[in-house]
């Protein structure tokens, strides 16, 4: 069943529920439908437009979040599905500096990466390789995470979260049932070594 993103009554994107759960915030006046998705639900006694996006009709005070929790999808979302070695599809979550040797499961050492980096790589660190990623990885951070890190996406959602933050993510990592089908792979780079620009793999 299609999922629903729910606002405060500030606008403030508080998280996505299902569509039952949206219509019954609705049909009780406890929402209002910003957004339709596109299909009518039909009962005995009516028909209803489904809502995409919902609006609180009173205010929720919420208690404060800490960090955006560290998810697989959260972490696809954040690099963009892609490995952060070589930019080909990502299919797996490497640990920067390698568990066996004292890295940590947090933000700032998970990366998303794929079969033959995280094969090749194993519980090496990057200088062993002479491998360098494009950026340190670091926690997301921004209200739309509420959303972006549930791995649950539909375009109609974008105006409402766009003013929270990583909508970069949003645009480019698409929602998949199974977190491993993500986006068809580029052509695949070799890990960049110090020094070095991207350069195509033969094939």
């Amino acid at each position: 069943m299609p999922h629903v993103l729910v606002l405060n009554a500030s606008y403030e994107p508080l998280g996505v529920v299902s569509m039952r759960r949206a219509l019954i915030l609705v049909l009780n006046h406890k929402a209002i439908a910003l957004e339709d998705a596109g299909t009518t639900l039909h009962s005995a006694t009516g028909a209803v437009q489904a809502p995409s996006v919902v609006k609180l009709t009173r205010f929720v005070r919420v208690p404060y979040r800490g960090p955006v929790p560290l998810t697989r999808r959260a972490l696809f979302a954040r690099d963009h599905g892609r490995c952060v070695y070589c930019g080909a599809a990502a299919t797996s979550v490497d640990h920067v500096i390698p568990r066996s040797r004292g890295g940590q499961h947090r933000w700032d050492n998970v990366v998303a990466a794929c079969r033959r980096c995280n094969h090749t790589k194993a519980d090496r660190h990057l200088a062993d390789l002479g491998w360098r990623m494009k950026r340190p990885p670091a926690a997301p951070s921004g209200l739309a995470w509420r959303v972006i890190g549930t791995g649950i996406k539909d375009p109609r959602w974008r105006p409402y979260l766009e003013p929270y933050g990583g909508l970069d993510q949003f645009r480019d990592f698409e929602h998949h049932d199974h977190p491993e089908a993500v986006l068809p792979a580029p052509v695949r780079t070799r890990p960049i070594r110090r020094g070095e620009q991207h350069a195509p793999l033969s094939a």
